[in-house]
């Protein structure tokens, strides 16, 4: 007999989001033979209990045997074998393997890996565009240091004293705030590092790099404001705050693979350090260079990783939304699986973006998938010709829809500035960055707005050309608001390569998932020349003689070739973003995200008084059209739910419940209720309630910290609590 064949097929990797669903069908192996049974064995809708297995094998110690995350769901029975439709309600890294039954008790599995899920949180699926941002430039720091004092300072240093120049600080940052997100329309700021940095020994330039840092949670002082009413902790907090009452999230730098010579870690702990053959301590590098001012980490000890993950879950204490995991395919996979499953345990929604340039691609899969990690860098930023761009896209955009999003810089800190060759050098690279990414993932750096031509050196404090002319401000805040907005940059968008490898102008096909938008982008690779490139008559049929650009330009010049094609011509670095219509036919923008949120809270609140598997199909959209007029009434009606009939259809069990209007087991926590402590009744749910977006920390006894984000909902913004929160996954 032959092995059942399954539907993904065996070793699939797959990208989903909380709230999409899942189908999995396995072959009947005897078709017309009864008495078989099928079941999907997996960790899925058991996240709670699969971290909890993920850090008792990786150091903690635990009386639950391996594998206890684990289950059999079974699938239901179809006309040619078996099928299940699964609700996802968290976020972690998934596998799952469908297996039958014979009527003799003999197990039938599929040949090959297991399926392998990463559930990304709902606010992952859209408009992450980034601005890095290194705070000691900020605050006219460049400008502060005086050419004029140059010699007296040299002098100085050859006398062994240590100068060092007024940095810019933490409050200058967040005073660039409206600039970073009303203006440009960003949605997540990604700090450099933070910590406190060496001045005396062991510092490299002027200022020490912020890679050399002393200690996990410091903050360095020089970043901070003398004011005697505030701490630097505060002070940090004050730009976190401002980031999130405008929607967005905070990424910070970390570094895990290494500390400065003379950190706290390495006084304390030398043990958790590498030594070279003759003793002394090792320096990372990479391209050829030796950092001399870093010490590398050995994490051979799981009592490393404890200190580490420890030190992230501080930050997210103070605001942080995620992390830059600096240099992170030189920790091991092992380690990173447990600092990461230590975060989520807490913070179930922590971003993990992994600086993987300059190692091997497997490595950077790994982490993506069986690590936890959500984003990694493209490395898009570092391609020029034609077939270099187009082969790294082709790997790109599968991977993105594999394992996790490949983050298009457009520059990084590491590298020179592209207005260092020309404004149109830029110009052409940010829209080339930001025109083919996957869920609008766009970053570059601070200055990138501005032309700004001095490279960042993390040792210095160079300039950023604030409120230079002529700059990109208005050419960024448009890509950025395009990625946010438009439905063909959004999760499910299928994405087609129309032109050659050799192709000067590349051309991409751009469909929204629901299929009603369409975009052709056109990119001459070509700095110095105009070319001309080819539009098939059937891609130029759907865009429409009347097709409009959105990036707000005047139509590239064209004519119609005599088997239909257009043929258009882009001037030197030229680009364009066709559309047939000025604004999307499908549902965009916040308007998108806002009912996604809706629906992805609605299949988490039924899962957690049903299983996962009971939770039948159902449109996201009527879905959370059942939320948003009354979330406490969605909340009151879930008692009422009839198992049989919510499997068969999730709408119609959703409006026979809500139509009860029985007492509503709903306790409803509002901003002015503050001051005071609530009772909560053992079945009731806790309903929080407030004009702006905000955090909730659930503490129960014995168990971590769990920590929610707010949704949207007209008027305000809520988060929930179920009733006898037992937080085992069960």
């Amino acid at each position: 007999m032959s092995h059942p064949a399954m539907l993904p097929p065996c070793g699939t990797r797959m990208l989903r989001f909380v709230g999409d669903r899942v189908v999995f069908e396995l072959a009947h192996p005897a078709p017309g033979v009864p008495g078989w049974r099928a079941f999907l064995r997996t960790n899925l809708t058991r996240g709670s209990r699969m971290r909890e297995e993920t850090l008792a094998l990786l150091g903690e110690g635990s009386s639950d045997p391996a594998g206890s995350s684990w289950r059999d769901i079974p699938l239901r029975e179809t006309a040619g074998g078996w099928l299940l439709d699964l609700a996802l309600t968290e976020s972690g890294p998934f596998q799952a393997k469908a297996y039958c039954v014979a009527p003799d008790g003999f197990q039938h599995w599929p040949e090959g890996a297991d399926v392998s899920l990463s559930i990304h949180p709902d606010r992952l699926r859209t408009a992450n565009t980034i601005y890095c941002a290194f705070p000691r430039m900020f605050g006219e720091a460049a400008a502060r240091q005086r050419p004029e004092l140059a010699a007296a300072i040299q002098s100085l240093d050859d006398s062994g004293y240590a100068v060092i120049p007024p940095s810019g600080r933490l409050r200058d940052l967040t005073a660039a705030v409206p600039h970073i997100f009303d203006r440009l329309g960003c949605r997540i700021l990604h700090l450099l590092p933070v910590g406190p940095v060496p001045t005396t020994h062991a510092r490299m330039g002027r200022f020490g790099s912020p890679y050399a840092q002393l200690d996990l949670t410091a903050i360095d002082p020089a970043l901070v404001d003398f004011d005697q009413r505030t701490t630097a902790e505060e002070q940090f907090r004050e730009l976190t705050d401002a980031v999130h009452q405008r929607g967005g999230q905070v990424l910070l730098d970390i570094l895990v693979n290494h500390t400065g010579w003379g950190s706290r870690l390495l006084e304390n702990r030398p043990d958790w350090f590498r030594r070279n053959p003759d003793g002394t301590f090792h320096s990372p590098g990479a391209w050829g260079n030796t950092w001399a001012d870093l010490v590398e980490l050995d994490h051979g000890s799981p009592a490393l990783w404890e200190v580490v993950a420890r030190s992230l879950l501080t930050w997210c204490e103070r605001g942080v939304d995620g992390f830059r995991c600096d240099a992170g395919y030189m920790v091991p996979l092992p380690a990173w699986q447990y600092i990461i499953t230590k975060v989520h345990q807490a913070y179930p929604e922590a971003i993990f973006l992994l600086e993987g340039l300059g190692g091997a691609w497997e490595a950077t899969e790994a982490l993506l998938t069986a690590g936890g990690m959500h984003w990694a860098y493209s490395e898009l930023f570092q391609n020029y010709g034609p077939r270099e761009v187009a082969t790294y896209l082709d790997h790109s955009l599968q991977e993105s829809e594999r394992c996790g999003l490949l983050v298009h810089y457009s520059e990084t800190h590491d590298n020179l500035r592209l207005a260092q060759r020309s404004p149109a050098w830029s110009r052409l690279r940010n829209r080339l960055c930001a025109l083919t990414g996957q869920n609008g993932g766009f970053g570059f750096t601070a200055g990138a707005e501005w032309l700004a031509t001095e490279k960042v050196d993390v040792h210095e404090a160079r300039d950023l050309a604030w409120g230079a002319e002529p700059n990109l401000v208005a050419e960024l805040a448009t890509l950025n608001r395009l990625l946010a907005d438009h439905p063909c940059f959004f999760d499910g968008a299928a994405v087609r390569r129309l032109s050659g490898e050799d192709d000067p102008i590349l051309g991409l096909l751009r469909t929204s998932a629901e299929g009603c938008d369409r975009l052709l982008v056109l990119v001459n690779l070509d700095p110095v020349t105009a070319q001309a490139g080819c539009v098939e008559a059937l891609v130029w049929a759907g865009l429409g003689e009347a097709c409009v650009d959105l990036l707000g330009q005047p139509l590239p010049a064209g004519r119609t070739l005599p088997n239909g094609d257009r043929e258009l011509t882009l001037p030197p670095g030229g680009s364009c973003c066709l559309s047939a219509q000025a604004t999307p036919l499908g549902l965009a923008g916040e308007a998108y995200r806002r009912t996604r949120a809706q629906a992805a809270w609605a299949l988490q609140c039924l899962a957690a008084v049903q299983p996962a598997e009971a939770i039948g199909p159902g449109d996201w959209r009527e879905l959370a059209a059942r939320v948003a007029p009354d979330p406490e009434a969605f909340l009151a009606a879930l008692p009422h739910l009839e198992g049989d009939r919510l499997h068969r259809d999730l709408l119609a069990a959703l409006d026979a419940a809500l139509a009860v209007k029985a007492y509503p087991r709903v306790t409803l926590w509002a901003a002015g209720d503050a001051p005071r402590v609530s009772l909560v009744a053992p079945d009731h749910w806790l309903l929080l309630r407030d004009p702006s977006p905000f955090d909730v920390t659930l503490k129960v006894t014995g168990q971590p910290d769990l920590h929610l984000r707010s949704l949207p909902v007209p008027g305000g913004f809520i988060a929930a609590i179920p009733p006898h929160p037992t937080r085992t996954g069960e």
